[in-house]
């Protein structure tokens, strides 16, 4: 604290960052009490995992549907057709959604109109499809473009396009040049291919689309993302059943709250060492904090559930800048290698040893329900939780932060529950052991909404990228999940770090003089990972896939191939980690 309160005092508020890992929204009163911790400091360096996989998600949800802070989810118990774009949900679970039992909701979709998998590798999401597309990898954009331009000719639900939505005309010309020709062209799928989906879009009417991070990744993520809301706009699939909807919470009951649209502002001016990335969503991009370190602007660290060192491009950079840092605080429950650089480690009580509900999660849950469950056993250790880690931290820098005006010296995890979603809501769920489920529509509210501007079909910034956007390079970097490997958690103990499986199509591996099993090297203009070749027709031509999130200084992280400078969306400031030229040769 003390090291804290000289930071702010000799250099203002903008020096103390706060890092909010993935995990940390699993953590509701932790991350409540950060959130108020940062504002309290009035800092302005916040950064999230957003920025890493998936701003594309929340821009296009503000400039498309009105608010960053609407996602749609798909309606598997209604859906006729379900659409898959670079998501792998029997392994992942879902991506910005939550799909408890993927197998059993896929098959059962399967047997109405059918799952379509699109992605360039055959997944094991694919290997369950009614029918799988593998385009090449960038090339998304040009199969939903040319959906969108024959459903506009024949199968839009023009009584939903003329009520809700604006920039039709727009939109009908951006798409105009998806022809079917351009777009086998451009994917390598074949005609049949396209028709026969375009057909079985129109039999379904409506659909859910679903994508994931094999896209939201990308260089072209942005483009997807609107033609996957346009896609679901012309076919009136939105806040309809059979379509998508949006999960108003049990606890949150945004139906009956609303969305503020004025909490979904634009962009703003980007941090000072990286003026040319926009700060959006309340958040500085990630690609610029070790820039932000060495120009002396960030000079304190929260980091919260989350492995900057493996996540973040060109972590050498990083580490250098971390050892620079006056503070480098990481709160988290196991000893990540970012934690190895901390000055000081927080070890926080770990999910069954602290109370918990489903605060925040709710809204990317199947269904409209809430849950409560005690802790299971006492913290090990020192471990505490994070609300009373950050309670104190708050208190001796002279900031009341435990919501209510809680006293961390004599609150309980069910205080601080009670307090972020109120006592009246956890009663009501602490007497119901096996959750609470809402008996309301799930449909209508968003459409519903008195104050919501109609949805743009074809916002200026999306347009404009569409004519910017340029073709896929020959060889290109994918991402995959591997099962029971979370990020940078759990890496499968059956395969060492330095025998990475690159996964190679025949074609290309015979191209570079690799074979199975050669040692491989993996090259961008940013550097440079060793593996082990796997040869398999199971991925598309044009394609090396490779597994995230290895620790390792010298381990095959795949952040090592990616730079911060280079490969960095200018809209949103995302690091490029997908859709990456790169080459590939034999080690030597």
């Amino acid at each position: 604290s003390a090291r804290l309160r000289g930071v702010v005092e000799t250099a203002g508020p903008d020096a103390v960052g706060s890092y909010f890992g993935s995990l940390s929204g699993w953590d509701p009163c932790g991350r409540a009490v950060a959130e108020t911790l940062h504002h309290r400091l009035g800092s302005r360096s916040r950064y999230t995992s957003t920025t890493i996989d998936c701003p594309a998600k929340p821009l296009v949800a503000q400039l498309v549907l009105g608010h960053a802070a609407i996602s749609p989810l798909p309606d598997l118990d209604g859906a006729r057709l379900a659409l898959l774009l670079g998501t792998n949900p029997v392994v992942s679970h879902g991506h910005t959604w939550a799909l408890p039992d993927p197998v059993v909701a896929l098959r059962t979709v399967a047997g109405r109109e059918g799952v379509w998998v699109v992605d360039s590798r055959r997944t094991e999401t694919a290997r369950l499809a009614t029918r799988h597309l593998a385009p090449r990898p960038g090339t998304d954009h040009f199969l939903l473009g040319y959906l969108i331009r024959e459903l506009l000719i024949d199968g839009a639900d023009q009584p939903y396009l003329d009520r809700y939505t604006t920039g039709q005309p727009v939109l009908k010309q951006a798409v105009v040049r998806f022809t079917t020709a351009c777009t086998t062209e451009a994917t390598g799928l074949g005609v049949e291919e396209l028709t026969d989906l375009c057909a079985a879009v129109r039999r379904a009417g409506r659909l859910s689309v679903l994508t994931g991070t094999g896209l939201t990744m990308g260089a072209t993520a942005n483009l997807t993302e609107w033609l996957v809301a346009a896609l679901m706009l012309v076919t009136g699939s939105l806040d309809q059943p059979g379509g998508m909807w949006c999960n108003p919470g049990l606890l949150a009951r945004l139906d009956e709250a609303g969305i503020d649209a004025r909490k979904s502002k634009p962009a703003q001016a980007g941090p000072p060492s990286r003026p040319e990335l926009p700060r959006r969503f309340g958040q500085y991009p990630c690609a610029a904090m070790a820039d932000e370190i060495e120009s002396g602007h960030l000079r304190a660290l929260f980091s919260l559930a989350g492995n900057p060192l493996v996540s973040f491009p060109e972590p050498e950079h990083l580490r250098r800048a971390f050892a620079r840092l006056e503070v480098l605080a990481v709160a988290d429950v196991r000893r990540t290698e970012t934690a190895e650089w901390a000055t000081h480690v927080l070890p926080c009580a770990g999910p069954f040893e602290r109370a918990d509900a489903t605060i925040g999660a709710e809204l990317y849950q199947p269904l409209v329900a809430a849950q409560y469950a005690p802790a299971m056993v006492m913290p090990v250790g020192q471990r505490k939780p994070l609300w009373w880690i950050l309670g104190q931290v708050g208190r001796r820098l002279g900031h009341r932060v435990l919501p209510g005006g809680l006293d961390p010296d004599t609150a309980t995890d069910d205080d601080v529950l009670d307090a972020v979603a109120g006592a009246g809501r956890m009663a009501a769920l602490r007497a119901a052991p096996s959750g609470l489920t809402g008996d309301g529509s799930r449909f209508g509210w968003i459409l519903g909404m008195a104050d919501r501007p109609p949805f743009d079909l074809a916002p200026p910034e999306l347009v404009a990228e569409l004519d910017r956007a340029e073709p896929a390079a020959p060889l290109v970097l994918t991402p995959r999940r591997q099962v029971r490997h979370v990020n940078s958690w759990f890496p499968p103990p059956e395969t060492r770090q330095d025998e990475l499986s690159v996964l190679l199509h025949p074609h290309d591996a015979a191209e570079a003089g690799v074979s199975d099993g050669d040692r491989v090297l993996v090259r961008t203009r940013a550097g440079a990972i060793e593996g082990v070749a796997t040869v398999s027709d199971g991925v598309r031509r044009g394609t090396v896939s490779i597994p995230h999130g290895f620790e390792g200084r010298a381990g095959p992280n795949v952040s090592r191939l990616i730079s911060s400078h280079t490969d960095v969306d200018g809209l949103t400031g995302m690091v490029l980690k997908s859709g990456v030229p790169v080459t590939i040769e034999r080690a030597g």
